[in-house]
């Protein structure tokens, strides 16, 4: 047994089970992968895949267990590299931050400016995407930190940490009625076309509960996955937004106006998800306080070491 056959295993499930991507993403060839398996399970004395033909059918139970074990040890053996890095180059390396749009353009810019100018010699990567992705990112090792608002919590093998509140806010064209109706309903909103974000986007699912108890029925004519594509459409004047509060920003947003919603929805909290026992550069501890100040080494420790994070 040995350390490339488990990142073999890994990939192969991580790759829906299909060999030729398995290969293709590991610069190896099909054959080679399908030896080593064999080898594998020749050594443990179990079957870990049915096959049908050459094509791989399903991973039984043990191949489960296997599988489990080998990605604590695939870890466990990344963070050996890791602690070579952290104490060999403290100062160098990459940081990868998986998050969504709203995130990335309105959230972290000032801690991503903090942290360039901390470690000029760590290469920051953002990748952007929607809540499904960013977890898979985190949960793969592609990345190493992953914010969003949606979704991190639902995963096992991520801890998260809440890192602020936010509320959502209706932004509207200058001219707009309903910047004369004193304080803001739901019924006054639902007359007017409704633009905001895809269901799996920016809090979208406490919107739709407050419409729902409050039983109003909004009339949603267009949704985006970012509140820049919103705002656009608002100004063109095909209906009223709603966005997160932080996505208007009064000195470039000049041809709209914000109206307050916090008594209108329920607030949302912007998560953050690491892997479960792994090694954090020092930076990396560094980076998340500057996003989220309250999150402090120490807090961020003790919680990677529990089992599950408690509920927030």
């Amino acid at each position: 047994m040995n350390i490339q056959q488990l990142r073999y295993l890994q990939e192969i499930v991580r790759r829906d089970l299909n060999i030729s991507q398995a290969a293709e993403a590991l610069y190896t060839s099909q054959p080679g992968i399908s030896k080593q398996i064999k080898l594998l399970e020749e050594e443990l004395g179990i079957e870990i895949f049915v096959r049908n033909g050459k094509r791989i059918a399903h991973i039984t139970e043990p191949g489960k267990q296997v599988l489990e074990i080998a990605q604590r040890l695939l870890l466990e053996a990344d963070n050996l590299k890791l602690v070579g890095q952290e104490f060999r180059a403290q100062d160098s390396g990459t940081l990868t931050i998986a998050t969504t749009h709203t995130q990335a353009r309105y959230a972290l810019p000032q801690a991503v400016k903090r942290f360039i100018e901390h470690y000029p010699g760590v290469k920051l990567n953002l990748h952007q995407g929607n809540p499904t992705q960013i977890a898979e990112q985190a949960l793969s090792g592609e990345a190493d930190i992953a914010i969003a608002t949606e979704g991190l919590d639902q995963y096992d093998e991520l801890m998260t940490l809440p890192c602020y509140e936010w509320s959502h806010s209706v932004i509207v064209p200058p001219d707009h009625p309903l910047l004369d109706v004193g304080e803001l309903s739901l019924s006054a909103l639902a007359d007017y076309p409704i633009i905001t974000y895809d269901h799996a986007f920016s809090g979208r699912g406490k919107i739709d509960q407050a419409f729902r108890a409050a039983g109003a029925v909004p009339n949603i004519v267009l949704t985006a996955i970012d509140a820049d594509v919103i705002k656009t459409y608002v100004e063109l004047g095909l209906g009223v937004g709603i966005v997160a509060e932080m996505a208007f920003v009064p000195e470039r947003d000049t041809h709209l106006r914000c109206l307050s919603a916090s008594h209108l929805f329920k607030p949302n909290i912007t998560r953050l998800a690491l892997r479960r026992n792994e090694f954090l550069r020092g930076y990396t501890y560094h980076f998340i306080e500057l996003f989220a100040p309250k999150l402090s080494r120490e807090l961020v420790v003790n919680a990677l070491r529990t089992k599950r994070a408690q509920p927030q």
